[in-house]
């Protein structure tokens, strides 16, 4: 055991819709020295949005998720540019052969035991320890903008839209919006095209928000957005939208 504290401890995330599972993750890695806690998600989508902050590099995830399962989520996880690793954490035997597919590095059911789990992330470590070092990143990851008197960061992946707005970009968060002095071609070569689509020459949208597509009776189209807004699209991104269909 004093040979896997000695290791650098790794950051993890557990995700799981039932606080108590959360509760008791939570206390049986405490005692572990080679597990640093960033954080805890209730569902996939939220855990999707706190990696660029949290930069976990293991998570400990349930599979039975309302919304996004577990393997769901494992499967956008490998489209990243380092991904973490998975344990999942689970109720159910009968996932498997499907946590098989995407690589996760075990699989423990509920209850856990404590042991078990501990080798499991002994596991995690050791193949964390032979990763290649990771690459930076072409896109970039995160925005700092003014606020309020203040100078704020906003991660990449928490933008849903972008609007122009003659010389500055709105970068719309949730319910909140903040401006860049850019432009919008300056910014879209920035942007990670497997993250961001532009759909309008004003219009810049997370592809994660598009909830759908649709055509109007004078043959415009629009794309629809998870919250229910629509925004037009523009001939010249016509194409480009609806290769979405295929993704």
């Amino acid at each position: 055991m004093a040979e896997v504290d000695a290791m650098r401890p790794i950051r993890t995330l557990l995700v799981d819709d039932e606080p108590l599972a959360i509760e008791r993750l939570q206390i049986l890695t405490a005692t572990m020295a080679h597990v640093q806690l960033v954080g805890s998600a209730p569902d996939a989508a939220s855990a999707l949005r706190q990696i660029d902050a949290l930069k976990p590099e293991l998570m400990l995830l349930d599979i039975a998720m309302p919304g996004m399962s577990g393997i769901e989520l494992a499967r956008k996880l490998a489209g990243l540019s380092c991904p973490p690793l998975v344990i999942f954490v689970t109720a159910f035997d009968a996932f498997a052969v499907a946590a098989f597919d995407v690589a996760a590095v075990d699989y423990l059911l509920k209850p856990i035991d404590p042991a078990r789990l501990c080798v499991a992330i002994k596991r995690a470590v050791g193949a964390r320890d032979q990763l290649p070092a990771a690459q930076p990143s072409p896109w970039v990851q995160e925005f700092w903008v003014p606020n309020r008197g203040e100078i704020i960061r906003i991660a990449a992946g928490d933008i849903d839209r972008i609007e122009a707005e003659r010389d500055y970009m709105r970068l719309q968060v949730g319910a909140r919006s903040y401006l860049l002095h850019t432009t919008i071609a300056a910014l879209e070569q920035r942007l990670d095209p497997a993250r961001f689509i532009r759909l309008h020459r004003s219009t810049i949208i997370q592809r994660d928000r598009i909830a759908g597509l649709r055509r109007e009776p004078g043959g415009n189209w629009l794309a629809v957005l998870a919250g229910g807004q629509t925004t037009p699209i523009g001939r010249t991104y016509l194409d480009a939208a609806r290769a979405l269909r295929s993704t």
